[in-house]
This record gives C-alpha cells, sequence and structure tokens, in this order.
C-alpha cells in the first residue's frame, strides 16, 4: 500500500455533540471506555497496510495531538512509516484557517509532494466503524475510476443527513444531490473518498474548485465534468455526530448482535499519552459490588452496582451507588446510594451523594439545545461538581467546570441547564 497516502480530516467543530465537543476535538471525544473517536480510522488505516497518514486538525487540537503522540500505538512509526500532524497554515488572515472538507486537504497537497504516491485517501476522524481500504483501492482499481465515495445504504428517514448517491448497475454515480430534504435514494456517502493523485489535484485546483467542501461543492463538480463510483459497503459504521448517536454507538458494545467489536477489528489506542500511564492499577469491586453486562476499565474502585453501562478508568463508585444504561467517563467519583440512569458524565467530575440523575419523562427537551438533548438522556460536562442530594429530571444538561455552589435548587425538572458560574475555572 505504499502507493497510497491518507488524509484524516480531525478539525470539525462537533457542535452536535454539545459539551462533548466544546472543550476538545471531536474526534478526541472518549469511547467504549479506554478508547477515542479517532482510534477507529487511525486503526482501519494500519490494519489496511497504510504506510503513512496526514492527519488535519484545527479546532481544540491539543488533546488530540497528544493522543496520536508519535504515531506508534498504531505503528505509523520508523524509515518509511509516519503520522503527521498537518495544522491549518494559519497567518495573518481569517481564510487560513479551513473553509471546509475540500479547502483542508487544497492546503495541504504539499504534503504529498514527499511521497510518490498514486493513489489519495480522504477519511473521517469521527465515525465508528470497521473497513479494509485495500477492498475500497481494488474497486477503484477495477473500475478505472479517477473517484470513488465509499457509501452504505442507510434507513430512508435519515438519508437526508448525507449526501446520496443514486447509480446505475456498474455503481457509476448518475445522480447526487448533498442532504436533500426529500431524498430519493438511501444511499450515502460515509465520507471517505478515493482519488488518483493527478485527478485530485486536478480537482482541487483554483480555476475548478467552486466551493470547499466535497460533498456540497467537489463531489458535483466532478460528476458535471467527469465521473465517479460509488464503492459499496455493507459492515458496520456509525456517524456519532449526535449525543443520542454517541450514546448509542457505546451501548452497541454491550450488543452482542450489533456488530460493533473492538477486538475482531483489533482497534488500537494510545495507552501512555501523557498523564494518562499505560500501567494503571487493576480495578478493585467490593464485596458489595454487583456488574451486569457492562464495560469496566482499569484502575476503577467500585463498590455499587452497574447495570448496561460504559465505565472509563478511574471511575470510583462507592457503595449504594447504581449506574444504569449510561456512559461515563474517566476519574469520575460517584457518591454513595447515588442513582444515574440513561447519563453521559464527562471526565473528571464529582456526583455528590444521595443525586438522582436521569427521572421523569423524555418527552420534554432541554431548554437550550432541544435538538441536542431530546431522548432522555442526562449530559454533564467536563469537571463538573454536582451538589449532594440534587435530582436532575432527563434531558438536563449541566455546565463543564459547575461547581456545587452553581446548583440553586434541590431538583430540577426534564429539559433543565445548570450553568457554571465560572467556566474558566479548571483546565480544559
Amino acid at each position: 500500500m505504499r502507493n497510497t497516502i491518507a488524509l484524516l480530516l480531525a478539525g470539525g467543530v462537533g457542535s452536535r455533540l454539545n459539551l462533548l465537543a466544546q472543550v476538545r476535538a471531536k474526534p478526541a471525544v472518549t469511547f467504549g471506555g479506554s478508547y477515542r473517536i479517532i482510534d477507529f480510522t487511525l486503526s482501519n488505516a494500519a490494519n489496511s497496510g497504510i504506510e503513512n497518514v496526514g492527519i488535519l486538525t484545527q479546532y481544540k487540537p491539543y488533546s488530540l495531538m497528544r493522543h496520536l503522540g508519535t504515531g506508534a500505538a498504531w505503528d505509523f512509526i520508523g524509515r518509511i512509516r509516519g503520522a503527521k500532524i498537518l495544522p491549518p497554515k494559519t497567518g495573518w488572515k481569517e481564510s487560513d484557517w479551513y473553509r471546509g472538507t475540500a479547502d483542508a486537504v487544497a492546503q495541504n497537497l504539499d504534503y504529498l509532494d514527499r511521497f510518490q504516491c498514486d493513489y489519495v485517501l480522504i477519511v473521517s476522524g469521527d465515525h465508528i466503524y470497521y473497513m479494509n481500504y485495500a477492498e475500497l483501492i481494488d474497486f477503484h482499481i477495477a473500475h478505472k475510476a479517477k473517484a470513488t465515495i465509499a457509501t452504505r445504504i442507510v434507513p430512508l428517514d435519515m438519508a437526508s443527513e448525507f449526501g446520496i448517491a443514486e447509480v446505475d448497475e456498474n455503481y457509476k454515480i448518475i445522480n447526487w444531490v448533498e442532504k436533500p430534504p426529500v431524498p430519493k435514494s438511501n444511499l450515502a456517502s460515509m465520507g471517505i473518498y478515493l482519488f488518483n493523485t493527478d485527478f485530485l489535484r486536478l480537482c482541487l485546483e483554483k480555476d475548478n474548485m467552486q466551493g470547499y467542501d466535497f460533498g456540497k461543492h467537489v463531489i458535483p463538480w466532478i460528476l458535471k465534468n467527469h465521473e465517479a463510483y460509488a464503492f459499496p459497503f455493507d459492515g458496520y459504521w456509525q456517524d456519532v455526530g449526535t449525543i443520542k448517536a454517541y450514546w448509542d454507538t457505546n451501548m452497541d458494545l454491550l450488543r452482542p448482535d450489533s456488530g460493533l467489536d473492538i477486538d475482531k477489528w483489533m482497534i488500537r489506542t494510545n495507552v501512555e499519552e501523557e498523564g494518562m500511564p499505560g500501567d494503571r492499577m487493576a480495578t478493585y469491586f467490593a464485596s458489595t459490588s454487583k456488574v451486569t453486562n457492562s464495560i469496566i476499565s482499569r484502575d476503577c474502585q467500585i463498590a455499587g452496582e452497574i447495570i448496561n453501562s460504559i465505565i472509563s478508568p478511574g471511575v470510583i463508585l462507592e457503595p449504594g451507588a447504581i449506574v444504569k444504561d449510561s456512559v461515563i467517563m474517566h476519574d469520575v467519583v460517584i457518591g454513595k446510594n447515588t442513582v444515574i440512569d440513561q447519563a453521559i458524565i464527562d471526565k473528571n467530575c464529582e456526583i455528590g451523594e444521595n443525586t438522582i440523575i436521569g427521572f421523569g419523562d423524555n418527552t420534554t427537551p432541554n431548554k437550550d439545545f432541544p435538538k441536542h438533548l431530546n431522548s432522555g438522556l442526562v449530559l454533564i460536562g467536563k469537571n463538573a461538581r454536582v451538589k449532594p442530594g440534587v435530582r436532575l429530571g432527563r434531558n438536563s444538561l449541566v455546565y463543564y467546570n459547575a461547581d456545587v455552589d452553581d446548583f440553586t435548587q434541590s431538583e430540577y425538572p426534564a429539559g433543565a441547564t445548570v450553568q457554571a458560574a465560572y467556566n474558566n475555572r479548571l483546565p480544559l
């Protein structure tokens, strides 16, 4: 695969993930206990024989860059192998920042100059999936394509969220609409593109580049002037771009028939990044602990009950506490007799004793973010300290760095938001 270079897009804001992506780049969000979302794309590249990856960062890149390190965790290190961070070439003009996926690649075409590559694979760092990219490349070559888009069938009621292709019997794309309000097809783009290198340069020439996004601008230009093919993919793939999708996909780890299998897929992660030593202690289970259908990471202390949940390293669950259908990130402390039901709790939070998180009906959306929190989940941001004895209704949100003094009520109804007086109190 030395004739293929991968460019990994990891600079998006991920606004629909709300607080989870306000303190870090979306691909750096914790997933499945000890992993990050970007681990899946990086592992796919490594397992497919890709030897060099350029990683295009932009929005809040520090934790992502720290996680990537030297690239050694994915074997991207050595004389002919590498994972290179490609930040925006920022100068004095606002336009120096990436204005879209195609603009990000266009600004980094010089990265390709150091390699003699026939093909450029463009992938996103914010999806959970397994793919052997060699199969995509073989398809591309067999069809004598200049541009190939990885696609998969999605439910028709979700098709308006994607770029949608219509194809002929040879998988040549005959029609393409980006996020159509009334889709005529449910063959959706996965945000994975393969180009002949020279053709990619042609597409991104100033005179040909009619906009800054692949789906909205580059693909339509190609279909008007050339042709492109759709690679059919039928494996597991999830876009974790919303709070509900992120929670659902984590829960898929606990469903044997979901198709999501981290071990089988050989997903790798960096367990020795700064501040997160890979030799964390073994987890301790007290005699009062009870665990049902859950994933428990290393270095936890479990004295309560966990049901159908994902628990990251360093979590402390005190006696009498119950966690159900939830995702708990690193180093969260959950006090005695607290009940957490359908919640996502970010890193370094402290949940006081006798607290109830997630009660009442699912039908009242969050008052400030009704499109983000409307399925019954409670979202608690990084470094928050929830006051003991507080009751939080479903679809509630607690801002990162919120302190106990920010909780001015003993009970918050469904859809409530708890602001933080000083969001810069702790480093993010």
